[in-house]
C-alpha cells in the first residue's frame, strides 16, 4: 500500500515536471488578453456567461450549506485549476496555451460550481498575475469556465455508463481542455474573421496553432487527473462517497 501511494505521488510529480518544462516563458496574457477584444463582442461574452455564473453561486451555496465538510475538497478543485492554468505556453493568436484543470471539479461537483471556481481564479490571475485581463474576463469565463466544465461533466457521466470510470476521467479532463480552446478559437474567428475566407478560415487558423501545443497538453492533463484521482480515492474516501462518486 505505501508503496503504491510512493508511485502515484512520483507519477504525479513527473506530470507536473513535464507540464512545467513545456511552459516556456510566461505571455503577457492567460487565453485572450485585456483589451484584445472588439468591445462590442468583450460585452457580448460578459452578457453571455453571468447567467451561468449567478446560477453556479447558488449551486455553491447549496453545497456548502447541505455538506460543510466538503469546503476543503472545493479548495482543492479551485487550486487544482489555479496551478493548472497558470502553466502557460505563448502562441501568437492573441492568446496562450495551458492546462485548464476544470475538469477535475466538474466531475467532482458539477459544472455550474466550476463556473465559479473557474471564475474566481480567472479574475485572481487577472488583477493578481496581469495575466487575462477584466474586459476579456467574460470571453474566457465563457471558454474555460462554462464550456470547459460542461463538456468535462457530459463526457464523464456518457463514458461511466461503460462502466469505466477511469478512462471516463480521463477523457473528461482531456476534452475539457481541448474545448476550452476550440472555443477560444470560435471567438477569436468572430472578433476578427479573415479577409479571405472569413470566419472559417480564421478558426482553422486559430485552432491549428493551438493545436500545436493544446493536444499534448490535453492529454498530460488528463494523465495528472486521473493520478488526483487516484490519490482521492486513496485518501478521500469519505468525501467521494458524500458525493456518490466512490465506485466499489
Amino acid at each position: 500500500m505505501n508503496i503504491q501511494k510512493y508511485c502515484r505521488l512520483i507519477l504525479i510529480a513527473v506530470l507536473t515536471v513535464h507540464l512545467l518544462i513545456n511552459s516556456a516563458n510566461p505571455a503577457a496574457a492567460m487565453h485572450i488578453a485585456e483589451g484584445f477584444l472588439p468591445v462590442q463582442w468583450a460585452a457580448f461574452w460578459w452578457i453571455i456567461s453571468l447567467p451561468f455564473f449567478i446560477f453556479g453561486l447558488r449551486s455553491l451555496t447549496r453545497i456548502t450549506q447541505e455538506h460543510p465538510e466538503l469546503k476543503l475538497l472545493l479548495a482543492l478543485a479551485g487550486a487544482y485549476t489555479f496551478v493548472l492554468s497558470a502553466l502557460k505556453i505563448p502562441s501568437v493568436t492573441g492568446s496562450c496555451s495551458h492546462p485548464t484543470g476544470t475538469g477535475l471539479g466538474a466531475i467532482l461537483f458539477g459544472p455550474l460550481t466550476m463556473t465559479v471556481l473557474g471564475t474566481l481564479v480567472l479574475l485572481f490571475q487577472a488583477l493578481l498575475l496581469a495575466h487575462g485581463g477584466l474586459t476579456t474576463l467574460g470571453a474566457n469565463m465563457f471558454s474555460m469556465a462554462i464550456i470547459g466544465p460542461l463538456v468535462a461533466y457530459c463526457i464523464y457521466h456518457l463514458l461511466l455508463k461503460t462502466g469505466q470510470q477511469r478512462v471516463a476521467i480521463f477523457c473528461a479532463a482531456a476534452l475539457a481542455n481541448l474545448f476550452t480552446y476550440i472555443t477560444t478559437s470560435i471567438q477569436l474567428a468572430l472578433a476578427f474573421p479573415a479577409l479571405d475566407g472569413g470566419f472559417m478560415a480564421s478558426f482553422i487558423k486559430f485552432a491549428g496553432i493551438f493545436a500545436l501545443t493544446q493536444i499534448p497538453l490535453a492529454i498530460s492533463e488528463g494523465l495528472l487527473t486521473l493520478l488526483v484521482w487516484n490519490w482521492l480515492e486513496s485518501y478521500g474516501k469519505k468525501e467521494l462517497e458524500t458525493i456518490k462518486l466512490l465506485q466499489g
